[in-house]
């Protein structure tokens, strides 16, 4: 794997507070920062592909009926 260096702007508080949270876990900013942006990706990915099915099963007119929403709409609220 290719590491490379990038810089971003960040507030003054948000660095204290990475700093803080990496010298808890021993680790340095870095890898929390890394850590940081899997999560983000990895979040954004899986409502990237869910999105797209949504919109698949739309196209296709696969929608649920009145039946189906009240139902689910029931087990939401117990």
């Amino acid at each position: 794997m290719v590491r490379e260096t990038i810089t971003f702007r960040i507030d003054q508080g948000k660095r204290a507070e990475l700093d803080r949270l990496a010298k808890s876990i021993d680790r340095d900013r870095s890898y929390v920062l890394n850590e940081a942006v899997d999560a983000y990706l990895d979040v954004h990915a899986w409502q990237a592909a869910h999105i797209e099915e949504g919109l698949k099963q739309a196209e296709a007119g696969d929608f649920a009926d009145d039946a189906e929403v009240a139902a689910a709409y029931e087990r939401l609220l117990r």
